[in-house]
């Protein structure tokens, strides 16, 4: 960090009239860095079974892939560029980003690469998960590998030499390679590379020493296993197969980064979604933002890379464990359930149990689902059942990332088999989604959807679904509305609200709202909801307002936020406001956050901290107290500047007082108490992990809330 990132508590200003001063921002790169060494910790965590400490471990590697793909290469768009001034709210250049980036991340490799070779490999190993070298395979093992080698891999490989002759051959986006040197009797030494392909296991599981009976011809890598080497061995030891008649043949693993950050010119695209197609083909060309070599290869071999690449030196990152460990995610299948975090039934609030039909639920009370810990299911069966249900007579949807196999797609096209107007909104623009809801757009239409892509220049990250149906009294609008997307795998693994109601004023709002997505609106002003881009920074920045008029004029203001990152400036300058006047401010962050906590004059009264286990914290929750007359929205936003004015997002509030009371005692203040799974930001930006104090009694949020399945009425 810089001297500015490093300040300490006493060195910041008693005051200051001016809250834009670079010195009270942290980076925003450096902050989502912070992030995913926390993520990084809970692998290095003994309490964690030992598989889930695996699955940290490569969440942070697939993390990080995706941190160049986008963020470093936005910042190396910028040094392309000549961009030489400060950038960043924190008065950082790109050029200083970049190299505190980088020294940032050379301690968490270092920490990545030992936590795999010195602490989980050697556990696997005693708990009888075996993740061997190549070496350490015996004779007979090697035979087999070979021959499956001759067999299966060999017919697939394909190498490209490099010479005057052959032009430096292309490096896909993120794929494994092999930079093989060869000693050629008549030439010298040669060059080629090799990709390792992905149509098999990383890890191939090892023969047994003896084949069973019933195995056969039966590729290895479809058998049951529990021990394993890295496929680039395997290859890496049989390249005298591919290169007969050399003297020497030696291989080195690297792997290649690429700039995967769509530009998509909507103004200049006839058909979005051709467009979007052409663009996620032209990912494996973007330009090279990281390359990444193994420690055992020769400094020849890495200057050939790096000279063809043509990449600067501060983007190569020579690696002491093996490349691409997000692969390490497939021991997470193995059936060791002693090794795993315990399985969980998620339950269903009571108003559920009771009713056959969730519109007849739904007109008795507002429901709130607080997931995991409470099913997705009832999700699924309301767009079911509005599908099966003759008095329903529309749907409409938006769906940002949907996921493989979608029970929700399926209801939506029985909906229209029953003919049904149904009309779904298919972000296409979903970063690393694109392709499968490409996919899904084109399903939904051949099914009869009406499907539209979004607005101009905007994403749509709105969590909504609308149903019309005709009852006795008349027309009713049946809402569902969610801080997560609608996509029944990851319901399982992030924590997400989903709402359902049908008052008549936010059932009007989200009508207005879908208007304004599929045809021409400018509406901007809503009775219920807050929505952006449009009113929702100016209602929210009101809201704070009001808390600072309360504070000042009977000293009981009080914020509670609970969100995945905060960068906002308008939006940490009021907070900061906010502080001044006395307001206590609780933040819960779990990812990227601007605002600097404890500096006197500007941020004492705020604390922030962060909840990293289990499950992806991914709510959102925005509390007011209003002097009593509490005030809660969820929603789809967080307080940044691309959710507030480049994506359509809403906020809705939560009326029911029963529903109030449970999300504020049983979910939001628990998650404020946490001192298990939580981590406390410091003014210069470090995090502390919080510890229970003396009397207090340890508490892990997550667990609880699984031991009281989300929340009780």
């Amino acid at each position: 960090m810089s001297d500015r990132q490093s300040q300490t508590l006493t060195e910041y200003p008693m005051a200051t009239t001016n809250l834009a001063d670079a010195q009270f921002y942290i980076n925003r790169h450096l902050s989502w860095l912070k992030f995913n060494w926390r993520v990084l910790c809970e692998a290095l965590d003994q309490r964690h079974p030992l598989l889930e400490r695996v699955k940290f471990l490569a969440i942070y590697a697939s993390n990080l892939d995706e941190f160049f793909m986008i963020r470093v290469s936005g910042l190396r768009r910028k040094l392309a560029a000549g961009i030489v001034e400060a950038t960043a709210l924190d008065g950082m250049t790109p050029a200083e980003q970049m190299a505190a980036i980088r020294r940032e991340l050379l301690v968490q490799l270092a920490q990545h690469a030992d936590c795999w070779r010195h602490d989980l490999l050697p556990k696997l190993h005693d708990a009888g998960i075996h993740v061997l070298d190549y070496r350490d395979t015996s004779e007979t093992q090697r035979a087999r590998l070979r021959e499956f080698f001759s067999r299966e891999i060999f017919p697939v490989l394909t190498p490209l030499a490099f010479d005057p002759s052959h032009p430096f051959p292309h490096i896909s986006n993120l794929s494994l390679n092999l930079a093989v040197v060869v000693e050629d009797p008549d030439e010298g030494e040669r060059f080629a590379r090799l990709k390792v392909p992905d149509v098999f296991p990383r890890l191939l599981p090892v023969p047994a020493e003896t084949p069973s009976p019933d195995e056969g011809e039966r590729s290895l890598e479809t058998r049951t296993s529990t021990t394993f080497v890295w496929l680039e061995d395997v290859i890496t030891a049989n390249l005298d197969l591919l290169f007969p008649g050399l003297a020497a043949v030696h291989g080195y693993t690297f792997r290649v980064t690429r700039d995967a950050d769509l530009e998509i010119d909507e103004d200049e695209a006839s058909d979005l979604l051709i467009t979007v197609e052409e663009s996620i083909e032209a990912r494996d060309f973007g330009s090279e933002v990281r390359l990444e070599v193994d420690r055992a290869m020769p400094a020849r071999v890495r200057e050939i890379l790096v000279n063809n690449l043509r990449i600067a030196p501060y983007l190569v990152f020579t690696m002491d464990a093996p490349l691409g460990m997000s692969d390490l995610m497939s021991l997470t299948r193995i059936d060791r359930f002693d090794l795993k975090d315990a399985p969980f039934v998620p339950a269903l609030p009571a108003p559920l149990l009771v009713e056959d039909s969730l519109f007849s639920a739904i007109r008795e009370r507002d429901l709130l689902l607080y997931h995991p810990y409470q099913s997705f299911t009832p999700v699924v069966d309301f767009i079911r059942e509005a599908a099966r249900d003759p008095q329903v007579l529309a749907i409409k949807q938006t769906l940002y990332r949907i996921g493989p196999k979608s029970p929700i797609i399926d209801a939506l096209m029985e909906a229209r088999d029953n003919d049904k107007q149904v009309a779904v909104l298919v972000e296409l623009k979903a970063r690393f989604d694109e392709e499968n809801n490409i996919a899904w757009a084109r399903a939904l239409e051949q099914a009869g959807v009406h499907v539209v892509y979004g607005l101009l220049g905007l994403k749509t990250h709105a969590k909504m679904c609308l149903v019309v149906r005709r009852e006795p009294e008349g027309i009713v609008r049946y809402v569902h509305l969610g801080t997560g997307n609608y996509n029944a795998v990851t319901s399982r693994l992030y924590t997400d609200f989903g709402f359902f109601t049908c008052d008549p004023a936010i059932g009007a709002d989200v009508s207005d709202l879908f208007n304004a997505l599929t045809g021409y609106s400018h509406k901007v002003q809503y009775q219920k909801l807050l929505v952006a881009p449009g009113s929702m920074r100016q209602q929210l920045l009101m809201r704070i307002d009001r808390e600072i008029d309360r504070q000042r004029s009977h000293g009981d203001g009080y914020l509670a936020f609970k969100m995945n990152s905060l960068i906002d400036p308008a939006c940490v300058q009021a907070l900061y406001r906010a502080s001044q006047a006395g307001v206590k401010v609780d933040l819960q962050v779990r990812g990227m956050c601007a605002l600097r906590p404890g500096i006197p004059g500007v941020s004492d009264t705020i604390s922030v901290t962060s909840i990293v286990g289990r499950f992806l914290e991914h709510s959102r929750i925005y509390y007011f107290r209003n002097g009593g007359e509490d005030e809660v929205l969820l929603g789809s936003a967080d307080l940044m500047q691309r959710n507030l004015d480049r994506r359509v997002e809403t906020l809705f509030p939560i009326r029911d007082a029963r529903l109030r009371h449970a999300l504020l005692e049983e979910i939001l203040f628990i998650h404020l108490r946490d001192n298990m799974q939580c981590w406390r930001l410091l003014p210069n930006g470090d995090y502390e992990r919080r510890v229970p104090g003396e009397d207090e009694p340890p508490l892990n949020s997550q667990l609880w809330m699984l031991e009281h399945a989300g929340y009780s009425e």
